[in-house]
């Protein structure tokens, strides 16, 4: 981990505004309709009633026990979990001048641009996160630390800090420098060659407090290389790293778009499969079989599609690989669902602007999922991949109190999702009815006003 990291956390914590108090007492959250995703249904009016950080209770109608704070939610909202995103990057974002950022910034820049993210991320309604990759020097280890801590705004982070990759492959931090300018990077980089060098590397994760693991199976669009597909891990590479991160309680992510590196990834035994874009009927019972999940992204595929179109926005080794992958997704994961693929919310943010993550359900929608579905798969599907099912993914009693409210009922307009007017994380609220102007930090990192 970078030197500079208590300097960066101090910066941090003079930029952030935090939020409104310390999850104290009783609150009666007043719903006029609520979306029950584990039973797949929409209720009317509701009242959610909150203890602290956790929900006590879920009751019909509008109540207010005795000594709760009252919170009336406008006319017409609608009230869900708190949002989950498997998949960003909240240290990074796209723009012109991405590839020359690796050159130019340090860690303290890269933190600073993470906690923006982070605080827009939080507010378009998602409270929980995985992160899989950034570009080293553990900033995304710092960032989830500050926001636990309570020096940030920003959504309950789940880290994977770099992503594991083999020598050439999309995510060695070397591709597109010139020789000898950057040293030959190895596990403690996240660049691994052989059975060996993978368990060191998940074990360097550990050490550098990851929180689970992401390896980059196939080639990517965005990396500076050829290949946006082909396999760049052994089967036998995979299942070291896998095994290695069970001894650590880890799960594994793969970044896929090539249909033998996947088949390699699910045979290894990874968690999830990131974008597979090539995913097709020969490897969705495979999926099915090993019970792996499926995270499409198809907003990132589109997003390099319309950019891929600008001349000089990618490099001319990129604008290829965005143009043959990036429109094939949505039709990917309209057919894993037809299928019958485990899927689960994932967006890739930071490849597109960060705060834009709920595009992804209208393209769900669009590729031929149910709207609860898609729903479902950003809050009850999103926390049984993350093995949390007993902490989030719905509104219901000893789970944290992450709320979120639309002006409206997306059910019938999914669009509404782009909308969020009300965000509650572990019973503070962030956005909507009492957020706060300018509060002071209190102890232990909460506010207080």
């Amino acid at each position: 981990m970078s030197r500079a990291t208590p300097c960066i956390i101090l910066g941090l914590a003079l930029l952030a505004a935090l939020p409104a108090s310390a999850a104290d007492g009783l609150t009666a959250l007043q719903c006029p309709a609520l979306v029950d995703t584990a039973a797949g249904k929409l209720l009317g009016q509701t009242t959610v009633v909150i203890d602290g950080n956790r929900i006590r209770e879920v009751k019909a109608g509008f109540v207010a026990p005795d000594g709760a704070r009252v919170v009336t939610l406008p006319t017409g909202s609608t009230c869900l979990p708190g949002l989950m995103d498997m998949h960003t990057h909240l240290t990074s974002e796209t723009s012109r001048d991405a590839y020359s950022e690796g050159f130019r910034l340090n860690d303290a820049d890269i933190a600073f641009k993470g906690a923006v993210f982070a605080e827009r991320t939080l507010m378009a309604g998602f409270t929980t996160v995985r992160d899989l990759g950034e570009s080293g020097g553990g900033v995304s280890v710092s960032l989830r630390n500050a926001v636990n801590q309570g020096l940030l705004k920003g959504p309950r982070i789940l880290t994977a800090g770099k992503s594991i990759a083999t020598t050439g492959g999309h995510a060695d931090p070397t591709n597109g420098s010139r020789r000898g300018l950057q040293p030959d990077p190895g596990p403690e980089d996240g660049v691994v060659n052989s059975v060996d060098d993978a368990r060191k590397a998940v074990r360097q994760h550990y050490k550098d407090g990851a929180d689970l693991i992401k390896i980059t199976a196939t080639g990517g669009v965005l990396s500076y290389a050829k290949s946006s597909d082909n396999p760049q891990f052994t089967v036998e590479e995979v299942k070291a790293i896998v095994d290695t991160a069970k001894d650590y309680g880890y799960t594994v992510a793969a970044h896929a778009h090539g249909k033998e590196g996947m088949r390699r990834a699910i045979e290894g035994g990874v968690t999830s499969i990131e974008h597979g874009t090539q995913m097709d009927a020969d490897l969705f019972p495979l999926m099915k079989k090993h019970g792996t999940w499926y995270v499409p992204t198809i907003i990132a595929g589109t997003f390099v599609t319309e950019k891929a179109a600008e001349p000089g926005y990618y490099p001319e080794i990129v604008r290829p690989k965005a143009l043959a992958i990036g429109p094939r997704i949505k039709s990917t994961a309209g057919a894993a669902y037809k299928a019958g693929v485990r899927i689960a919310f994932g967006t890739d943010a930071g490849v597109f602007p960060h705060g834009q993550n709920a595009r992804e359900f209208e393209l769900m929608v669009e590729a031929g999922m149910p709207a609860m579905f898609t729903l479902q798969a950003a809050t009850t599907h999103a926390a049984e991949l993350l093995g949390m099912s007993s902490d989030f993914g719905s509104l219901s009693a000893g789970k944290y109190a992450d709320v979120v409210a639309v002006p409206g009922n997306p059910l019938e307009d999914i669009t509404l999702m782009k909308k969020v007017s009300f965000v509650m994380k572990d019973g503070v609220v962030y956005r909507g009815a009492e957020a706060p102007a300018r509060p002071e930090l209190g102890k232990r990192g909460r506010a207080t006003v």
